[in-house]
């Protein structure tokens, strides 16, 4: 199949197919006039990718995955390294939440120091 059609069956783009070969998640064979050609299988892995980019891991994350991304990822126990690369990412998630809502709790404080009104947390 060619770009086109697996960014369809796959719900992406052009784009970010080409961006995954870039990345080593996918490959494919090229036509005699330089279109990719695409196994049929590669739905699978292209699906399993966007759900690990999905669960907030990054490409270079899902590089662990490899062995298993054109199965069922969810279905098999995980292997140490893809458990540490999880726990390393959520780290780095929980950071950053961390960050922004120091923000959003000093503008808070400034709005109310301004206006008098308090701000309600968004739940």
């Amino acid at each position: 199949m060619r770009i086109g059609e697996l960014a369809a069956a796959t719900g992406t783009t052009p784009r970010a197919l080409r961006h995954y070969e870039q990345a080593g998640l996918l490959t494919c064979e090229r036509a005699a006039n330089g279109y990719r050609l695409y196994d049929a299988g590669t739905v699978v892995r292209v699906r399993n990718i966007r759900h690990l980019l999905e669960a907030g891991l990054t490409l270079d994350d899902i590089q662990v995955f490899l062995p298993c991304l054109d199965g069922d990822v969810t279905a098999g126990p995980a292997s140490e390294r893809a458990l540490e690369v999880a726990r390393e990412r959520l780290a780095v998630i929980d950071e950053r939440i961390a960050a922004q809502t120091a923000v959003r709790d000093r503008l808070a404080a400034a709005l109310h120091r301004a206006t008098g009104t308090r701000m309600r947390p968004v739940a």
